[in-house]
């Protein structure tokens, strides 16, 4: 996969991948949502016990792989549910935006729930 290539034909690769080996049958959405969250748990399971900049400095190659089964695993999904990917994040990122309006979430790992009204 190139550098520049549209998450379209990202996509249509991932397709393209299972397909020849006849997977598409093993991947239904709960099946797909249950995967996302195994490839998330090996993600974390690099951090467990360990410094996180030694990990980010020291296991760079198996941080971009199981980040990379997770995008998989989600687009595969996205693309069961005929979701538009750009669609969905973008609609996403504008209700986060009013959950977290920058003058009560600026500099605060506070949950929405817990932010207060600092405009009074």
């Amino acid at each position: 996969m190139g550098e520049n290539m549209s998450l379209e034909a990202i996509i249509e690769q991932i397709n393209q991948f299972r397909e020849e080996r006849n997977w598409r049958q093993y991947h239904n959405e709960k099946d797909l949502a249950i995967s996302i969250s195994l490839e998330a748990n090996e993600l974390l399971e690099l951090f467990q016990w360990e410094d996180a900049k030694e990990v980010v400095a020291n296991k760079r190659e198996r941080l971009a792989e199981e980040l990379a089964d997770v995008l998989i695993y989600s687009l595969t999904l996205a693309d069961n549910l005929q979701f538009d990917v750009q669609a969905i994040i973008e609609e996403k990122i504008k209700k986060n935006a009013l959950k977290y309006p920058v003058e009560k979430s600026y500099g605060s790992n506070k949950k929405y729930t817990e932010l207060t009204d600092t405009l009074e």
